[in-house]
């Protein structure tokens, strides 16, 4: 697959919300809808040397689920280095960062920092897998749907898995069983003393008024 061909292949509307993280109330944005895999993920498993290593098993999920690399929001580098430790028996397509808007991008290096804050690895290779999931976890969280189902997974217990891997103690905060994008957005507006407010891609989910019902 052509990096940037899923550009072409559909579009999804989202308004971005929080205003104080720089996205403008009433100003649309296209993020891409991604239609196919640049690879499955059996494909992925069987090029890996340790395929049955946990964090193998999670990326090769989300790569598979991502139609083209650059939509999972990591660098050229980080793409490059992620594969090689988890799939280095297979060639993959070269990752180009999709553009996003100022709003977007404020949101995503403040919700990256924010995770890496909070990261518990014991091992280089484990800070550059938290650091390139936290990338793919902020990125999801621009597309208008449930945490799990914009990372490709298969429901809330495989995200609540992958954050008490790599994030254990966001985990143990969220007592209440908050959905995880709402949960992460507020967490991180509290964390910059700032109103709570949605996610960027909250307002098109379809369960955006039992989340926010006085903001709907």
């Amino acid at each position: 697959m052509t990096p940037g061909r899923a550009w072409h292949t559909g579009f999804a509307l989202i308004l971005p919300v929080n205003a104080s993280l720089g996205c403008t109330l009433g100003r649309y944005f296209r993020y891409p809808v991604m239609t196919h895999s640049f690879a499955t993920r059996a494909q992925l498993l069987a090029a890996s040397a340790t395929p049955n290593a946990p964090g193998t098993a999670l990326f090769a999920t989300l790569l598979a689920a991502h139609g083209d690399p650059s939509l999972l929001g990591l660098s050229p580098e980080q793409f490059a280095l992620l594969t090689g430790r988890h799939f280095g028996g297979m060639q993959l397509p070269r990752a180009s960062l999709v553009i996003l808007s100022e709003g977007q991008s404020r949101f995503v290096r403040a919700l990256v920092a924010f995770l890496l804050s909070h990261v518990l690895a014991s091992s280089a290779a484990e800070v550059a897998d938290a650091d390139c999931l936290a990338s793919i976890i902020a990125h999801a969280c621009l597309r208008p749907d449930h945490l799990w189902r914009d990372l490709g997974l298969s429901g809330r217990h495989d995200v609540t898995d992958m954050l008490s891997r790599y994030f254990p103690a966001l985990v143990a905060r969220n007592i209440d069983g908050m959905r995880w994008k709402k949960f992460l957005a507020r967490e991180l507006a509290l964390s910059l003393g700032q109103t709570p407010q949605p996610a960027p891609g909250c307002p098109g989910c379809e369960d955006f008024g039992f989340c926010f019902g006085d903001q709907a």
